[in-house]
């Protein structure tokens, strides 16, 4: 799995393939649902399958109060959707000048332009373009125009409801991080760095490690078992 974050960086070993574009917050099972489909479409076309996604969130560049609470990081996306057997991830800047380009233009610029790909995977919500004018309509259209093939993988349901990201991040809010982890492909982690506490730990005898700087979700108040790996 190669992370990239600058399309200017890609190789030509990443273009002509496969392609996938998303946020894919968490790669849950809905997303390695699709993750396979693009495995098999890349396979077929004979080239890499890569995951297009946005680093940040749009929604941080355009509506910073409302952005959602992250599940995972670009690093993490790459891992766990490399355990999958993508094999290159894109986590894209996002910026104002990649927001203001319509369904067309992104369709020209990055699918055909800058990823030159063979064959697209997406679900059917799928929307793109300045503000998010693109159907996944839109998006047959233009791949059949192009000659592109698209291939749209329903979404997965657990337990009656559709597998979502904001679905994870509703069952970590109320703790039930159990209940979370059956939804993700593995199960959901934090990465922080450890600070001082007030020392409470140390007195019930049970000394704890204290993290801040965590740039994802934090489950609700509770008492955890967790797992930490130290290098």
């Amino acid at each position: 799995m190669r992370l990239f974050r600058d399309l200017d960086d890609l190789s030509e070993s990443v273009r002509g393939g496969a392609v996938a574009i998303g946020n894919f917050d968490g790669v849950h099972r809905g997303h390695a649902c699709l993750a396979g489909a693009l495995v098999a479409r890349a396979q077929r076309v004979d080239g890499p399958a890569v995951v297009f996604t946005f680093d940040p969130h749009p929604v941080c560049v355009l509506r910073p109060n409302e952005a959602p609470p992250p599940l995972s990081s670009a690093r993490r996306k790459a891992e766990l959707f490399g355990a999958l057997g993508v094999d290159a991830l894109i986590a894209y800047p996002t910026d104002e000048s990649l927001l203001r380009l319509d369904a067309g233009q992104f369709f020209a610029q990055i699918v055909r332009g800058r990823l030159d790909a063979r064959a697209l995977v997406e679900g059917p919500d799928f929307r793109f373009g300045r503000g998010r004018q693109g159907t996944i309509d839109t998006l047959g259209r233009l791949c059949r125009d192009a000659g592109i093939a698209l291939e749209v993988v329903e979404p997965v349901e657990w337990d009656g409801l559709v597998v979502s990201s904001s679905r994870v991040r509703a069952l970590l809010a109320r703790g039930d991080v159990a209940a979370a982890n059956r939804l993700l492909t593995e199960p959901y982690r934090l990465r922080g760095t450890v600070i001082h506490g007030a020392g409470r730990g140390n007195g019930l005898g049970f000394p704890t490690a204290n993290l801040g700087r965590i740039d994802t979700i934090v489950p609700a108040d509770g008492i955890y078992a967790g797992r930490a790996l130290v290098d």
